[in-house]
This record gives C-alpha cells, sequence and structure tokens, in this order.
C-alpha cells in the first residue's frame, strides 16, 4: 500500500487569498464580528489614521490578536507574535499584518483602560440579543495566582528584622575597612568592602521604603513585586493570588461584570459587585445569590431595596456543609420568647432581660441565675462563670439575620441556590481548565483588571456559540 506524501517543493499549498484559510463555521469569524461591532472611541481607544510619525497597525486588529489569543490560551506577546506567523486562523483574523512582540504588548499596556470595557460591551450585545435579562444574578469569587512569589511578601516583623541585619553589617563593615585603613591593606580589598558597605545600604533604603509604604496603606503585609496581591491559599499551596469576582445572569449563565480585588476572601464584596453589575446592565437586578463567604451584617445593610439576596447565614451552612459542628451551647441553642423577653437554654432555664449592654440601644443583656447554672449538668461547658451564663442579644442585627434565614429557606430561593454552582462556578472552571489561565501574566490591579474583562469576554463568547451558533450568531454580529 503506497503513502500519502507532501512535497516542499510544490508551488503553494495555502489557498490564493487570505480569506480562504479559514471555513465558514469556524469560531475566529465570530471572534472578527465581534471586534468589528464595538465602537473603539467609545472604549478610548484613539484612531488617527492620520496622526504623525511611524504607522501603527490598525487598533481593532490588535484587539482581535490579543481577545482571540486568550480565547486559546495564547497571552504571552512573543507567543502571540509567533501565532501570526504559523497559525492560518490569526494570519486570517488580522489579515496577514506581522507586529512583533514589543508592539503587541505595548497595546496593551497603553489600553488596560480600554481593554477593561470589552467585556461591559460584550454584556450589551448580549443584551440586545436576548441572552442576558439581569433580574437574577449569582456572585461568586475565586483565588488566581498573581504573577508575583510570595516570597517577596513583607511585613512589620520581617522588616524590623532585616533592618536589624543591615545595621549590623553596616557597622561590622565599617570597622572592617578601619582596620584594614590601619594595616594599610591593598585597595582591592577595600573596593570589595565599599561594593558590600553599597549593597547594603541599598537593602536598608528598599526595606525603609517598604516600611513607609506599609504605614501610608495601612496594610499587614505587602508584595514588592505586584503590590495589589495578597498571600492566599489555592489547591496547590500557599501563593501571591489575586481574588476574582464574577457576576453571572440566570439565564444562560452568562459573565455581567468582574473585577479583581486585593484580598484573601469575600467579606464585604456583595454590594461593590452588584453596583457595578447594575451599572453594566443599566438596571438593579431583582435577586442575588450568593454563598456564605459574602455573609457580612455591614455590608447586607447597604445593599439598595429592591434586590432579594439569597444567602445562608454562616450558622446555616456549616450545619448543611456538615463541616464544621455548630458550637455546643451558642446564642443559636438558645431559643428567644417574644412575649416574656427572655431566652431559654437548652435546659429549659430562663435567661432574664438585664437591660442595655455596653451603652447601645441595641444590645441587650441576657442573665440567668448563678445558682441554676451551677447545678446544671453541663456546668463547665456552657459557662464557668459563677454568675450564670449572659447572652447579648444583637436587637438589629438578629432581625436582618432573621430575615435572611427566613429568605433562603423558600423553596423557590433553595431551587435558584441550587443553580449557584452551576451558574457561579462554571466561568472559572473555563477560565482555569479550558483558557490555561490559573496564573495572570500582567500585574497591578489594574493591568489584572484587562486580563479579566478579556478572559470573561472568551467565555461569554464561547457560551454564545453553544446558545446561538456560529452562523447565527455571525449575522446577527453583523447586523449591529
Amino acid at each position: 500500500m503506497a503513502f500519502i506524501t507532501g512535497s516542499r517543493k510544490q508551488i503553494s499549498f495555502l489557498p490564493p487569498k487570505i480569506d480562504d484559510y479559514v471555513g465558514r463555521e469556524d469560531p475566529v469569524r465570530v471572534y472578527d464580528a465581534f471586534i468589528e461591532s464595538l465602537d473603539l472611541r467609545e472604549m478610548g481607544i484613539i484612531i488617527d489614521p492620520c496622526q504623525a510619525g511611524a504607522h501603527s497597525f490598525e487598533p481593532k486588529a490588535m484587539l482581535k490578536l490579543i481577545v482571540y489569543g486568550y480565547s486559546y490560551g495564547i497571552r504571552s506577546s512573543r507567543k502571540l507574535e509567533r501565532a501570526c506567523y504559523h497559525n492560518l486562523s490569526f494570519m486570517w483574523l488580522i489579515s496577514g499584518i506581522l507586529p512583533d512582540y514589543r508592539t503587541i504588548a505595548r497595546f496593551r499596556s497603553d489600553n488596560k483602560e480600554a481593554i477593561k470595557l470589552v467585556l461591559k460591551q460584550n454584556v450589551k450585545l448580549c443584551i440586545k440579543l436576548g441572552l442576558i435579562e439581569g433580574n437574577t444574578l449569582f456572585l461568586d469569587g475565586s483565588k488566581f495566582r498573581a504573577n508575583a512569589s510570595i516570597n517577596n511578601t513583607w511585613d512589620e516583623e520581617r522588616c524590623r528584622k532585616s533592618l536589624e541585619i543591615a545595621e549590623k553589617n553596616i557597622e561590622r563593615i565599617m570597622e572592617e575597612a578601619e582596620q584594614i585603613d590601619k594595616e594599610e591593606a591593598n585597595a582591592g580589598t577595600l573596593v570589595k568592602l565599599d561594593e558590600e558597605l553599597r549593597d547594603q545600604k541599598k537593602m536598608q533604603a528598599k526595606v525603609q521604603e517598604i516600611v513607609k509604604t506599609l504605614k501610608e496603606t495601612g496594610k499587614e503585609k505587602i508584595n514588592t513585586t505586584d503590590k495589589d496581591s495578597v498571600n492566599g491559599k489555592t489547591r496547590q499551596g500557599s501563593h501571591a493570588i489575586i481574588n476574582c469576582q464574577v457576576t453571572t445572569d440566570e439565564k444562560h449563565g452568562l459573565i455581567v461584570s468582574g473585577e479583581a480585588v486585593s484580598q484573601n476572601n469575600d467579606l464585604n464584596q456583595l454590594t461593590p459587585q452588584l453596583k457595578q453589575a447594575t451599572e453594566t446592565l443599566g438596571k438593579a437586578p431583582e435577586k442575588a445569590i450568593t454563598d456564605a463567604g459574602y455573609f457580612s451584617l455591614k455590608d447586607l445593610e447597604k445593599v439598595p431595596e429592591g434586590i432579594e439576596v439569597i444567602m445562608p447565614t454562616r450558622k446555616q451552612a456549616q450545619k448543611e456543609n456538615k463541616k464544621t459542628e455548630v458550637e455546643p451551647f451558642s446564642i443559636e441553642e438558645f431559643s428567644y420568647d417574644k412575649e416574656r423577653d427572655v431566652y431559654i437554654c437548652p435546659e429549659g432555664k430562663i435567661l432574664e432581660n438585664k437591660g442595655i449592654a455596653f451603652g447601645s440601644q441595641e444590645k441587650i443583656s441576657y442573665k440567668a441565675r448563678g445558682k441554676e447554672c451551677m447545678g446544671c449538668k453541663h456546668f463547665g461547658i456552657c459557662t464557668t462563670s459563677k454568675n450564670g451564663r449572659w447572652i447579648v442579644r444583637m436587637v438589629k442585627q438578629e432581625e436582618q439575620k432573621k430575615r435572611l434565614e427566613e429568605i433562603y429557606h423558600k423553596e423557590e430561593s433553595q431551587k435558584l441556590y441550587k443553580l449557584r454552582k452551576e451558574k457561579a462556578e462554571l466561568p472559572f472552571g473555563h477560565m482555569k481548565r479550558n483558557l490555561g489561565a490559573g496564573q495572570f501574566m500582567l500585574r497591578g490591579r489594574e493591568k489584572v483588571n484587562a486580563e479579566l474583562s478579556i478572559l470573561s469576554t472568551c467565555f461569554n463568547i464561547a457560551r454564545m456559540i453553544t446558545i446561538i451558533g456560529i452562523p447565527m450568531l455571525i449575522a446577527k454580529l453583523n447586523s449591529m
């Protein structure tokens, strides 16, 4: 049987036209149509073909290159440059132009603010296409590795120790230099000491600057490689991380908004993320669904009226997940009798109202009798005080918790909460696994947010292709 072989001496193996390099239903045509539908001037990208100086590459072509590259996990400027020479879909997308890696990197850096708006533009298109309704939103956060080493994280204690070492080394070098001068040693030794002294003073100045930054920012720790990263844990261990917040829509699970934040948990992120999503949608959602990681009564107070938050309290989450046992004899184990204004302990003993606690009208103390507590079989566990067990009722917070619990236990709420993993966590899985973006390439929150915008857009486009299909989607985008 003969083999099928090729020949490098043939005149051409490519179609005569670049337009024939990819099929009519190739996904690259969707990315092309999407970028073509954008108003770059509205995004802040300067378009002036008549500007003075050297010719520059067409902005839409550069944006196509970067966004499409991210969809295939190609993010570095050098790899994007190589793709322009070797990948037919890239050649087709940018019509055969060949920007070098410096040009690509410079475009991405100079237009980071505009690139951050790519997701916003995509969401507006999805709203026009009826793919996003904005009535029910899911919020979630995920930790991505930052482009920084955890070893470059400094706190006050590390600064103090480093300064002490530097001061001792400087003192030692000065003493050695003085001794060499007395002994009239050769000049080479003195030169070596001078270099060492210079290095130690440089280190001292660096640490002093870090101390100054820690005081000015109020942060406990700071990473000198990426100041916006924080220390945190991922499945791969402890790293410098960036916490990415993403809001998704119920209808098709499309991303509405995303933001990189400098904290290793989701506390106090509910309100700012809802605000960002509302600005993008042009309206406030009716419902917002999150997990217990967002539970903060202070943050919940800031949620605009009309938005129903479906979220378990921490105690509810602990009970449901069975990861952490509920603390025995915690206030949640005591029942409150509203009519008598007393608390009843698990053993049926009464805790009477003792008035305002800590000078606040919103805090009321309740206390059991010491004799009853001392005679109880749980004495030493529930309380060790001979004066009896006492608890503080947080009136306003208690009302909030109760309302939150009631909403969460509704049948409709439970159905929506079960959808949370599918709607809120799927985008992160796509970014990390399919797009190979477990770690950000760029440093600094602004640049990372630009990257997150592209990654979110790539996820949305993949979903749009699945929902509508390539030919129909291209036709719809071209008509806009």
